[in-house]
């Protein structure tokens, strides 16, 4: 099983530095979040090794929501080498997890 990273305001700009990162900005009260979450994990477990996979609760984190303009959750963040090369909002399936990912590798 792969590693889910939890990502604060003190961690998340080291965390984005290197390779891929897949960053889901959600909240604990959110049922789309809820919803999203195992096929997060799920896709988390089949590029463990090689993507990094995290977690960011906007509501203990909002000065990273805000810079990162995440007006809606969940969004996922993808990125690359510390530059963000893509995002998507709302609950999504595998198929276009992976195509973002792949796109990447």
């Amino acid at each position: 099983m792969a590693e889910i990273k939890v990502l604060t305001e003190d961690t998340y700009d080291e965390a984005i530095q290197d390779g891929i990162v897949v960053v889901d900005f959600y909240a604990d009260w959110c049922g789309p979040c809820k919803m999203m979450a195992p096929t997060f994990h799920e896709v988390a477990d089949m590029y463990d090794g090689k993507v990094t996979f995290a977690k960011l609760n906007i509501d203990e984190n909002k000065k990273i929501a805000l810079a990162n303009k995440v007006m809606s959750i969940p969004t996922l963040l993808f990125y690359k080498k510390g530059f963000q090369a893509d995002r998507v909002t709302g609950v999504v399936d595998k198929a276009l997890l992976h195509q973002k990912i792949d796109a990447l590798l």
